[in-house]
């Protein structure tokens, strides 16, 4: 789950960690509030999606007066923004975030993930604050310092000092950057983050340091503990299919090509697309029913599908070991009743009750092209996507 720039410095507060003063408006008249409240000199309006590459995009502006805050923040709120992230049809800016501006000497990055290969808490720092870390590892991979830690033990003083003087800090700066990583290390750690990412991280001509901007994601499976963080999750930055899908317990990922999945089991899923491509064709979607899928969740999952427009055929792939194949028969048929099905599905069952199955199909009356194997479902798949 992502959330919030301002949302991720209200939890970065709570641990510690230095963020600037700022607050979030959803109109202008409350922008223009927010500026009068921080009584600065200098004030940053940022709008608040999910997706980075904001600034290059327009979606930072540096203001001198409450005025002119309540002028972009006008701007800014109802315009579609177009980021790297984005893709071409761009998000709308619901709201902003107005933060008092500070007196910047350098900028850095900080980020932190879980490393898969090693399994820990990976710590990454570089001196190139300000870019995609992507591009810093593509171009100049020497400048990223790593620093794993071990869970049993949590960050050490010494890694915290370490990342600090790798960067180049001393005296001040290296205490307030050592305290500024701990923070951050016990915070992804304390709320079962999957990133917290700072970028920019500024050393201020003061000596302090402070998280200009800030991205948490979560682990979905771990929100269950994490209520208040739950809560935060803005139903607008994402995928309505995804958001529907949620509520049925279907692991849904929208995609860009015209073939509808439906399959049962992650594994299954991925070789089903993999197999789409081969023979030539795009999967529209990823969706893994699950082992223990019932027929309303069938049906459901045959709703989403059809939802998307772009979707010009739908290859049903079913192997029925915990899920039974008459069950995923039960679903489409009851999906037929309440969706208008006006592409073609190809349907291979295989395993417990496939015969049942194929039976309630056949005597469904509905118009369906079965497949003996996963080769021959894909091939008159992509055939069908090409000819509707």
């Amino acid at each position: 789950m992502n959330i919030h720039e301002y949302q991720a410095k209200e939890i970065l507060r709570k641990f510690g960690v230095p963020v600037p003063e700022g607050g979030v408006a959803f109109t202008p008249e409350e922008a223009y509030n927010v500026a009068i409240k921080l009584n600065t000199n200098v004030y940053v309006v940022k709008a608040q999606i999910h997706a980075g590459g904001r600034g290059k995009a327009g979606g930072v502006k540096i203001c001198k007066s409450p005025q002119e805050v309540k002028d972009a923040a006008k701007e800014l709120i109802g315009k579609k923004l177009v980021t790297h992230q984005t893709g071409p049809d761009g998000k709308e800016v619901l709201k902003v975030y107005v933060e008092a501006g500070c007196d910047i000497e350098k900028e850095l990055y900080l980020g932190i993930v879980v490393d898969r290969s090693s399994g820990k808490v990976t710590v990454m720092a570089s001196t190139e604050g300000g870019m995609e870390i992507e591009e810093v590892a593509a171009k100049t991979p020497e400048k990223i310092l790593k620093e794993q830690i071990n869970p049993s033990t949590g960050i050490m003083p010494f890694q915290a000092r370490k990342i600090a003087y790798g960067l180049g800090l001393k005296d001040k700066e290296a205490q307030a950057m050592s305290k500024f990583v701990t923070a951050l290390v016990k915070c992804f750690e304390a709320c079962d983050c999957s990133l917290a990412e700072i970028n920019p991280l500024a050393i201020l001509k003061n000596g302090e340091v402070l998280a200009l901007d800030a991205k948490m994601n979560f682990d979905d499976n771990a929100l269950f503990r994490h209520k208040d963080i739950e809560a935060l999750r803005d139903f607008t930055e994402e995928d309505p299919r995804e958001v529907e899908a949620s509520k049925y317990d279907l692991s849904y990922i929208g995609l860009n090509g015209n073939i509808g999945c439906m399959v049962n089991g992650a594994g299954l899923a991925m070789a089903t697309m993999d197999i789409i491509k081969l023979h030539g064709g795009e999967p529209a979607n990823f969706l893994d029913v699950g082992g223990g899928a019932s027929t309303e969740k069938v049906t459901e999952a045959f709703k989403i599908i059809l939802t998307d427009k772009n979707v010009k055929a739908v290859l049903v792939n079913i192997f029925g070991g915990i899920m039974k194949c008459d069950v995923i028969a039960q679903g489409i048929i009851e999906a037929a009743k309440t969706v208008s099905i006006n592409v073609p599905v190809v349907v291979r069952l295989e395993g417990t009750n496939v015969e049942l199955g194929k039976k309630m199909l056949a005597q469904s009356g509905l118009n369906l092209i079965s497949a003996d194997s996963m080769s021959d479902a894909a091939e008159k798949v992509v055939k069908a996507s090409k000819t509707n």
